[in-house]
């Protein structure tokens, strides 16, 4: 707590610092003399954009980060605290702000908060230098899914000490003073999950879960009696009339806001791709919507037009050869999905929801996942939870679990959080990636696993 404390106050002395030295450059002792009450006014609106755009990026906890990923939230913060205080200036006319004083601010904040943050990022970092060693429990196909993720996050300093993939046989107990951490697969039953949690907590080690949809539901569950008896009512996962109306003034505002400010690159994007690939410059596709309804998606074309001629309805894989080089470019800046403000506009989609599926493969994950269904209880949107924590890549299931967790507290101030968050994910070329990308088996032999008793052994770095 004193480390965010101290985190927190440098950020804002050197956000204060930065408007002192950018006011002070660019205006003249006369006029900032004059102006002063308008511009110290200012810094106060400036700390409080900087305080909420900072916690919705994580910018107060460094630990068990990349820099590169601290500094691209930090860039995004600023991005966005420029185009808000822009507004403010615009829009209430009595502020004469003068907008080269913002530029230079927001520049020397950025340059002078990445180096605070970089050197209390390196701190934390030999805070937080201690190597976890953690036991992974649950069947072969997930802990291989798991040790793949992890392996793939050496920030974490999380070592993999022990995998038990056979319960029965197994008594992970008796290495439990060996560990620190123990992470829980989903596949496990509750009774399982209820015994390592019971005996972590006895034994004071971190325990983590991933979740299930019984355990989504209950997360979510209102206490209630049945005369002394104390039982748990889950949420049905289908948002008020009331959200819904808000969720859709939220929809036509930022959507007209954002298709009038982004109308040159709808331009110039249907200019390339006349002529780097000539044919239709948009591409339309039947999606499933709320309640199942179809409806057809509009995007901008970044496949050859025969592109599923002979192979029929499939995902995008990595390195996909249907793609053409401009729309690489175009799903990498996320350029492509301009034309749905329109299916937005229409009231098709929402700008935050579950992404909207083919019919095809809807059938497909029903039959896999019955609880797939609940998705369709809310409009699909541009961008959503699975978007913002997950990657293209990221199993049905998995983006099943962020779509309902987003369901069960679907609310403006959630869709707002969620829409910064996504500027950041836009900088992001994992969140790209096709199906199939890092999504190899692996043989966890070859990092000098070996069986010890019923365990399998071993460490990654």
């Amino acid at each position: 707590m004193s480390r965010k404390l101290i985190l927190l106050f440098g950020d804002i002395g050197l956000m204060v610092l930065a408007a002192i030295i950018a006011a002070n450059l660019i205006l003249d002792k006369d006029l900032l003399k004059v102006n002063i009450n308008l511009y110290s006014g200012m810094v106060p609106i400036m700390l409080i954009l900087m305080g909420i755009l900072f916690n919705v990026n994580g910018l107060f906890s460094l630990e068990r980060k990349r820099y590169a990923e601290i500094l691209l939230s930090l860039a995004v913060s600023f991005l966005n605290l420029m185009i808000i205080m822009m507004a403010i200036s615009f829009f209430v006319r009595e502020f004469s702000y003068s907008r080269g004083v913002l530029l230079l601010s927001v520049f020397l904040q950025f340059i002078m908060i990445a180096l605070w943050k970089y050197i209390f990022w390196r701190i934390e970092c030999s805070l937080h230098s201690t190597v976890s060693k953690a036991l992974l429990i649950g069947n072969n196909e997930e802990c291989e899914r798991v040790f793949t993720r992890l392996r793939m996050q050496p920030q974490m300093n999380l070592e993999i000490k022990y995998i038990c993939t056979d319960r029965q046989r197994c008594n992970w107990k008796n290495v439990i003073d060996e560990i620190d951490l123990v992470v829980v697969c989903s596949d496990l039953k509750l009774k399982e999950k209820s015994d390592i949690v019971h005996t972590c907590n006895m034994k004071q080690k971190q325990v983590l879960l991933i979740p299930d949809i019984y355990e989504l539901f209950c997360s979510g569950a209102e206490l209630q009696k049945i005369d002394d008896i104390p039982v748990f009512k889950p949420q049905p996962l289908v948002p008020s009339l009331e959200q819904r109306s808000l969720k859709r003034m939220l929809d036509i505002l930022i959507s007209w806001s954002v298709g009038v400010l982004a109308s040159p690159f709808f331009l110039i994007t249907a200019i390339a791709i006349k002529i780097f690939d000539p044919g239709p410059i948009f591409y339309s596709q039947v999606r499933t919507g709320r309640n199942e309804k179809k409806f057809k998606v509009y995007k901008f074309r970044t496949m050859r037009v025969d592109a599923e001629k002979f192979s029929g309805p499939m995902m995008s894989t990595e390195n996909d050869p249907r793609i053409t080089k401009l729309g690489r470019f175009m799903r990498a800046t996320r350029l492509d999905e301009l034309p749905q403000l329109w299916n937005v506009i229409v009231g098709d989609m929402s700008i935050v929801g579950p992404r909207p599926e083919r019919p095809f493969f809807v059938e497909q994950f029903k039959k896999e996942i019955p609880e797939y269904i609940y998705r369709h209880n809310v409009k699909p949107g541009i961008t959503g939870l699975a978007q913002v924590y997950g990657k293209y890549n990221t199993t049905p299931y998995d983006k099943l679990i962020y779509d309902l967790m987003y369901i069960q507290k679907c609310n403006m101030l959630n869709d707002l959080v969620i829409i910064i968050q996504t500027v950041r994910v836009l900088a992001t070329k994992s969140a790209t990636e096709g199906v199939g990308s890092n999504q190899k088996n692996v043989n966890l032999d070859i990092y000098k696993i070996s069986d010890i008793g019923t365990f399998k052994r071993g460490i990654y770095k």
